[in-house]
C-alpha cells in the first residue's frame, strides 16, 4: 500500500507523514515525479481516445 499512499500525498489526497524528512532535495524530488506522473496520465489519456475516435474500420 506504500505506492498509493505516495501517490495520494503526491496529488495531496492525503496529508503527508510529518515524521518524513523535510529536505530540499525531497521537494525537488517529489516535484518532479509529480510532472511525471501526470504527463504519464495525460499520455495514457490520449492513447485511450486515439484508440476509441480514431479507429478505422
Amino acid at each position: 500500500m506504500g505506492f498509493l499512499r505516495q501517490l495520494a500525498e503526491y496529488f495531496y489526497l492525503k496529508k503527508r507523514d510529518p515524521n518524513a524528512p523535510h529536505t530540499q532535495w525531497m521537494k525537488y524530488m517529489h516535484g518532479i515525479n509529480r510532472i511525471s506522473i501526470f504527463m504519464f496520465l495525460v499520455a495514457i489519456i490520449v492513447i485511450i481516445v486515439r484508440l476509441l475516435f480514431f479507429r478505422h474500420h
